[in-house]
């Protein structure tokens, strides 16, 4: 940043002649120093303005119309939210997303809590073991998606295999509308657990030993030690992952497109994917782009609910 202010310092002083008006030197100097940070940051901005605030003001826009992408716009103003909302099966859809959203956060964020505290122990065992529990998270979704629609195949699955060996009768996985969600449940938790239980250990291993050992000393349970001194200073960490859980669990699409298609009779279809249904499947561009604002509306309010119940809740530093 010293060397752009130099560089300009010294240009305002080539390009103005001899003799200059000391009022003008200033102003000059004074508005490059202060259009510096501007232009430094000028190339996010325009890629954000480009790819995120754009893309989001032309779906508001276009909720406003109906349009099958070849003939021209008709302005129908609110008759695709009438619509919308009129249509019982978008409230199912509504519902499949939130049993998705709530029972997979719910289970990670459980599961990687009590995984963190069994491996958060720096040993090589352990670190193998979190290398095997994160693969699953870096690994394509497309092979992840094929594997376990391989494996969940009611009729030469591995999953009925094991359970016919086992004399317990086979779960049909994808095909029965009880059990899909389920299933799709099961592999996003699979796959993302990784990612959860590393963000945890991490955060547990930079816990003061200090408070663990005052523990000890006061011959404090390791159950009431979690709750009182673990769980109590991972929770920015811990609040954190959930919110970021909550809103890529709001916006899955590819496990569904790849694994059901939203099937068997709609007990998979979330609303992202029903989004892309409406938009590039039927042609209804006004009508997708009005699920499009709902789904953007539905993530604002759980954030904010969200925040608004546990962020006093969470401890930082020295301040619960």
């Amino acid at each position: 940043m010293r060397d752009i202010e130099k560089v300009i310092d010294e240009y305002i002083t080539l390009a103005i002649p001899m003799p200059r008006m000391a009022a003008a030197e200033k102003f000059l100097r004074g508005t490059a120093r202060a259009a510096t940070p501007y232009i430094m940051v000028a190339p996010a901005i325009l890629t954000l303005c480009v790819f995120v605030v754009y893309p989001i003001m032309y779906m508001i826009w276009l909720s406003a119309f109906r349009w099958d992408m070849i003939g021209p716009k008709i302005y129908v103003g609110l008759g695709n939210f009438i619509e919308l909302f009129s249509n019982p099966d978008f409230y199912l859809v509504i519902g499949n997303t939130f049993k998705f959203m709530s029972l997979s956060v719910s289970i990670s964020i459980i599961l990687a809590l009590f995984l963190a505290v069994y491996l958060k122990a720096n040993t090589r065992v352990n670190a193998l073991l979190q290398s095997f529990i994160f693969t699953p998270y870096i690994t394509s979704m497309v092979s992840v998606a094929f594997i376990w629609a391989w494996l969940m195949n009611s009729e030469y699955g591995l999953l009925n295999f094991m359970l016919g060996k086992a004399g317990v009768g086979g779960v049909r996985w994808l095909e029965d509308a009880g059990a899909a969600m389920y299933s799709m449940i099961l592999v996003a938790v699979w796959k993302g657990l990784g990612y959860n239980v590393i963000i945890l250990i991490s955060a547990m291993r930079a816990i003061p030993r200090q408070l663990y050992e005052a523990a000890v000393l006061d011959n404090t349970k390791p159950f009431r030690t979690f709750f009182r001194i673990t769980l109590p200073m991972i929770s920015p960490t811990l609040f954190f992952l959930t919110l970021m859980n909550i809103i890529a669990a709001f916006k899955v699409f590819d496990q569904i497109a790849l694994m059901t298609g939203g099937g068997p009779i709609n007990a998979t279809n979330t609303l992202v994917f029903d989004i892309y249904q409406f938009g590039f499947k039927f042609y209804q561009l006004g009508y997708a782009s009005a699920q499009g604002v709902v789904l953007m509306a539905l993530i604002a309010v759980c954030t904010a609910a969200y925040f608004g119940a546990l962020s006093k809740r969470v401890h930082y530093g020295g301040e619960a």
